[in-house]
């Protein structure tokens, strides 16, 4: 599968999410012009803690799934894949079932155990679900991926509209509640599972206890990798409340800060849009004499892409603010630095795959940890200092500095010749022309619009020149 094959893969798999996730973006303006900061924060503190229950649980069997399918036979991987992560949600789910009054009051929310308990139940339907899915990324099978994808995210998206706008408007005394986006979404991954009935069906009532135990040691360096991925993009949500002071100031900020992050969804869709299509890709293409010929293109044009994504979405700020309600348009100016961060966290998936495909993971969760540890002491540093805007630039230097290392360490053990001249010629042109946005004294809102399309339209003429001369 050569480069335009894998742009192909990565819209068939990344169009629904894209779509799905934008539709689910437009619950933003829903949540900010309903609920206040103070309740937005709770739910932005939650998900946090969901981020980080579902990459231990995952424990990268994803990644393992797609490397041992290369390795060992088909249907003894997924069916060893799914038990083990049965296994050990099971134990998870019993474990919150039976404590979740004295961790809801760890937590500080007493009076949240329910809520503790719904959570618990996403999590176990999404774990079951991620090797089914993964099994139709394997197979080709973009359709029905994309379709079960869709149904997901359309399911939770109406439930939303329905619990937050339709009922209120129906029902006498029905209040919207922070509690109904925790419900809808509990809904959603229940049902999605469901569907996935066909792949599970194909399970083995086997185990292959030796597969398992190299799958493990493959794995378990993934998972840690995984969770420093998480400690750097959500462990500043997690450290508000402790971090600063004044709790209610910290949920206030926290739901301004989880608001506008929102706002960076983009960056973040065509990162993981990729990431669907490229994993498997790149573990099929190992083998092929080219291959570190086609990692560098592939990085190419994904630094290319994601530039101008970066750039529209900077230029057209003022008016993407509209998105959100009044009172959290106060964070606009931390956006263009979240979209520059996962901008970086992609080239970073890029240059992550010379210790996937040489199984040196090891020397990958420790290239993770150190980012981890870099993220957390920014955060500590500069949260009580500047409040969200500290997170912000926390992992922006985070994501830039483990791409870096990821770099020079991967030269070492797999040498790839990217063309930095051109990617770092993208990333300065599109910074370039976001400062000319800027500077230059502009007040009228169409006059904004019409500045702001002239210079997307430059930075598309540069790399249309650009294309040509090199591909």
């Amino acid at each position: 599968m050569k480069v335009p094959a894998l742009a192909k893969q990565t819209a068939i798999y990344g169009i629904p999410s894209i779509v799905g996730r934008l539709l689910n973006f437009l619950l933003v303006p829903l949540y900010t012009y309903v609920f206040l900061p103070e309740q937005y924060g709770i739910v932005t503190e939650f998900y946090a803690y969901t981020a980080f229950a579902l990459v231990i649980l995952t424990c990268g069997m994803e990644t393992t799934f797609f490397r041992f399918m290369q390795k060992a036979d088909a249907n003894r991987v997924y069916s060893t894949g799914v038990w083990s992560l049965f296994g050990t949600s099971l134990v998870f789910l019993s474990v919150i079932l039976i404590l979740r009054v004295p961790i809801a009051a760890f937590f500080n929310y007493p009076h949240a155990d329910k809520f503790i308990v719904w959570f618990a139940l996403i999590l176990f339907a999404d774990v079951m679900s991620s090797l089914p899915f993964c099994l139709l990324r394997q197979e080709n099978r973009a359709f029905r991926f994309a379709l079960l994808r869709t149904v997901n995210i359309a399911l939770n998206i109406g439930l939303n509209l329905i619990f937050i706008l339709l009922l209120p408007r129906i029902i006498d005394g029905f209040v919207p509640d922070i509690k109904y986006i925790f419900l809808s979404n509990l809904i959603a991954s229940g049902a999605t599972l469901l569907m996935l009935a066909p792949e599970l069906k194909r399970l083995r009532f086997t185990f292959d206890t030796k597969l398992w135990r190299s799958m493990m040691v493959y794995t378990l360096p993934v998972m840690v990798w995984g969770l420093a991925g998480i400690i750097d993009s959500t462990f500043d949500k997690v450290l508000f409340r402790s971090l600063i002071s004044d709790e209610s100031n910290a949920i206030y900020q926290l739901g301004i800060y989880g608001a506008c992050a929102k706002l960076a969804v983009i960056m973040n869709l065509c990162v993981q849009a990729f990431r669907y299509a490229a994993e498997p890709y790149f573990f099929k293409k190992s083998k092929d004499s080219d291959a570190k010929e086609t990692y560098a293109r592939v990085m190419d044009y994904f630094v290319m892409a994601c530039c101008a994504v970066f750039l529209g979405c900077s230029l057209f700020l003022n008016e993407l603010m509209f998105l959100v309600g009044r009172s959290y348009r106060e964070g606009a100016d931390v956006v263009p630095i979240l979209l520059m961060a996962n901008l970086f966290l992609g080239i970073f998936y890029n240059l992550s795959v010379w210790y996937k495909i040489t199984d040196k993971t090891r020397i990958g969760a420790v290239i993770a940890v150190i980012g981890s540890a870099l993220s957390i002491g920014l955060n500590v540093l500069l949260i009580p200092l500047f409040g969200y805007h500290g997170a912000a630039w926390a992992a922006f230097v985070c994501y830039f500095a483990i791409a870096a290392i990821s770099y020079f360490v991967g030269q070492k053990h797999y040498p790839v010749k990217y063309p930095w001249h051109r990617i770092f010629g993208y990333l300065g042109l599109a910074v370039m022309l976001y400062a000319v946005k800027m500077l230059l004294p502009v007040q009228s809102l169409w006059c904004s619009i019409t500045v702001s399309g002239v210079l997307l339209a430059a930075y598309f003429g540069v790399i249309v020149i650009r294309v040509k001369k090199f591909y």
